[in-house]
């Protein structure tokens, strides 16, 4: 399905969005990609919704793309004795593995991993940052700390280690038993959070065996520090700025969120922008000006998606977010300026055959004014290739592999459709021209910039 934007949006479905009525609005009103929550949900709702998905790409021929995000680890205290505290900047307060209700001198914490890593020094964070401690003593059983920022602290309350890596893999049991049926079902790509180094995102693959793609979640400072390498394991990366905002200071974000995008561009990996970007419409029919500056925002920094999340997921307006996301991309994508902003050397091609040829069919569709250009491959490699270049028309890809007209799904410009592999050029023309003419990107008397990339040690590969 023709969009009038080559940036992409992620929806996220949950009790606002899970029916089928709602999933097709969702796609028809601009959702690119169906992000399915595994902190939330279990295996029969998922599968439904998958379901549901899937139907509305048949119905509709097209190939809309589902992401399974994991939970990850989820740290803890304990509980209280009656249910929750108040503690002062100050106050000395106590962490430790005995498991009876807390007052407010100590709480347990249930994971010793924990209290394994930490240093005297090491700051904890809890209640998404709103409650600060800086450990004073510890020990593999307990840790003594001091109040910085005080507040109420009440049951069940998530822990934050931003200062230390933790002994914790990225995918816990819980995590595993999703993987396996997110697999089972068939879903394109996988989010993978918590993690913390390159190791994290090796263990993924080893699971899932190119199954499917892996996005790292970049929710922690460590991973920041270590984003090239991660990048360059990872399939993708999504700026995960909610739990990136409470481990970092809030000022550091946006330059943290440049550095990542700025790296997967240099590295040619899909980078996805999340969380709160619009926020405000979770209660209310129209965003703020600060979330529309945030989208935009986003786009002119080369994002290939925005994501939405409980805008989507649980608000009140879920097909009124995804049109005013994409009215936003829109708007900022015909600002003469968007292209020269994106086009900086972190989009220079690489010196091999593949950009060679990708950048001879964006130079070739640029200067002969092409309505779009048109790529023959079943190489997933080959479009994100082509799309990290940003041309300045839409890049129409045909495969013959449902999995990678799928998958492209989150990759800026690109739409997909499903053709029988050819190598001889007249058939291959006949069939991109009949194409984008019935799609709409292309009228009779327009240009369009074909590539076979079907024959890939082929060196006549490119026609105007």
């Amino acid at each position: 399905m023709k969009r009038c934007r080559n940036g992409k949006i992620i929806a996220t479905i949950g009790p606002a969005s899970s029916s089928p009525a709602v999933i097709e609005k969702l796609y028809l009103s601009g959702v690119d990609v169906f992000r399915l929550n595994f902190s939330h949900g279990d295996h029969a709702g998922h599968e439904k919704v998958y379901n549901a998905i899937r139907s509305v790409g048949h119905k509709s021929h097209s190939f809309p793309t589902i992401l399974a995000d994991l939970q990850g680890p989820k740290l803890r205290v304990g509980t209280f004795e009656n249910d929750k505290i108040f503690l002062e900047e100050g106050d000395v307060f106590r962490f430790d593995l005995d498991k009876t209700p807390g007052d407010t001198k100590r709480v347990n914490l249930p994971h010793p991993e924990i209290l394994e890593a930490l240093k005297v020094g090491t700051s904890l964070l809890l209640d998404d940052g709103k409650l600060r401690f800086e450990v004073k003593d510890c020990s593999s059983e307990y840790a003594e700390v001091k109040v910085i920022v005080g507040g109420q602290l009440s049951n069940r309350k998530g822990v934050n280690v931003p200062d230390v890596m933790l002994p914790i893999p990225a995918l816990t049991e819980k995590d595993r038993k999703d993987l396996d049926f997110a697999l089972r079902l068939g879903v394109d790509w996988v989010a993978l959070s918590f993690v913390q180094n390159v190791e994290d995102v090796e263990e993924a693959h080893s699971i899932i065996k190119g199954r499917a793609k892996i996005m790292s979640k970049i929710e922690k400072p460590l991973a920041v520090q270590s984003i090239e390498p991660i990048t360059r394991i990872s399939d993708g990366i999504m700026v995960a700025r909610g739990d990136l905002g409470v481990e970092m200071n809030p000022e550091e974000v946006p330059a943290a969120q440049r550095l990542i995008i700025n790296t997967c561009h240099r590295l040619g990996k899909p980078v996805v922008v999340a969380t709160q970007m619009l926020e405000s419409m979770i209660t209310s029919p129209s965003p703020t000006r600060a979330e529309v500056s945030d989208i935009a925002n986003a786009v002119y920094c080369g994002a290939d998606a925005t994501m939405l999340s409980a805008e989507s997921a649980s608000g009140q307006y879920p097909l009124e977010s995804v049109e005013m996301m994409s009215k936003i991309i829109e708007a900022t994508e015909k600002d003469p300026s968007c292209v020269r902003r994106i086009e900086d050397d972190t989009q220079c091609p690489h010196q091999t055959s593949l950009d060679a040829k990708c950048k001879a069919a964006k130079d070739a569709a640029m200067f002969s004014n092409a309505s779009c250009i048109v790529l023959f491959t079943d190489s997933f490699e080959s479009v994100v290739r082509c799309s990290r270049l940003r041309p300045t028309c839409p890049i129409v890809l045909g495969t013959s592999s449902d999995e990678v007209a799928r998958q492209s799904g989150v990759l800026y410009g690109v739409c997909s459709f499903v053709t029988k592999k050819e190598f001889d050029m007249e058939k291959l023309s006949k069939v991109a021209v009949t194409t984008v003419v019935n799609r709409n990107f292309a009228k009779v008397g327009d240009r369009i910039v074909m590539v076979n990339d079907f024959e890939s040690d082929s060196v006549n590969i490119l026609q105007i």
